[in-house]
């Protein structure tokens, strides 16, 4: 019997969903098709169709965390939470979840999702899972460090999430939007707005 090699069928998903990703952010998810997806990524409809069942499976695989990278976002999120220093970890955490904004595809690729998510609950599903773990692992963090005296112990943790993860999430809509907008120049500024706003009375950090 045939044995599979799951490095190599793992290495195969992603090739496609790189592949199909460069199409869902130029031309959307339902103007791709899957004889396009097929091209892109060199190999037949039947061979697509062993590694993903449909177009909105790979579509799907998009926004899964796989942890390609070396580690998941969600091992890196707990990391941070766990972390003896949560002012440090905070801005990590900030870091973390802005990167992706200055990737080229990105931007356009989460535009497209929140999109799809209003006719695909799955897919909202698997946003909302996502979303609501960066925003407690910011409200974590933030209680954190209001706990132990490094930001401004008047602000309500959750209040406060909610306007971070916004100004995080300004970046990918501005990015999508206005072809003007740089993410990269702009993550310094979203970091003083951050330093000023919780830590009013803190000298500036420099940039790292």
């Amino acid at each position: 019997m045939r044995t599979v090699d799951p490095a190599r069928h793992r290495a195969r998903r992603r090739h496609i969903v790189n592949a199909a990703a460069e199409l869902f952010a130029a031309k959307g998810f339902e103007r791709t098709t899957t004889a396009e997806i097929c091209r892109a990524a060199g190999m037949s409809a039947g061979n697509l169709f062993h590694y993903f069942p449909n177009k909105r499976a790979i579509f799907h695989a998009v926004f899964e965390d796989e942890g390609h990278d070396g580690a998941t976002k969600a091992e890196r999120l707990a990391a941070a939470r766990a972390a003896d220093d949560p002012w440090t970890a905070f801005l990590g955490a900030v870091d973390l979840l802005a990167a992706p904004s200055t990737e080229p595809l990105v931007p356009a690729l989460v535009m497209e999702a929140m999109m799809q998510a209003y006719r695909d609950p799955d897919l909202e599903a698997l946003l909302s899972r996502d979303n609501d773990e960066e925003r407690s692992t910011i409200t974590t963090l933030l209680r954190n460090a209001a706990a132990a005296g490094q930001i401004d112990p008047h602000l309500d943790p959750d209040d406060t999430a909610s306007w971070v993860m916004a100004l995080i999430a300004a970046l990918y809509t501005s990015a999508a939007t206005d072809p003007s907008f740089s993410p990269a120049e702009q993550l310094p500024t979203l970091r003083l707005i951050l330093q000023r706003f919780l830590r009013p009375n803190a000298v500036a950090e420099p940039e790292r």
